[in-house]
């Protein structure tokens, strides 16, 4: 797995180079993937989870869009 890098550039602030690295670990997902490794799931559980999601997305798309 590769982490993220940012290197700071000459005559750039601090906070700048930490805003660029916040945006490209944000990019590449790597705090969606700790908090995915960070337990373990029985596959059924997964699935539970999986589904409760599809539904709460469906449920939220008809909000929007109710035709």
């Amino acid at each position: 797995m590769l982490l993220a890098e940012v290197r700071l550039q000459e005559g750039e602030s601090l906070e700048n180079a930490l805003r660029r690295f916040k945006r490209k670990v944000q990019q590449e997902d790597i705090i969606k993937e700790v908090k995915r490794h960070s337990y373990y799931l029985k596959p059924g559980e997964k699935r539970r989870v999986k589904q409760a999601l599809a539904r709460k997305r469906s449920r939220k798309k008809l909000r929007r869009d109710p035709d």
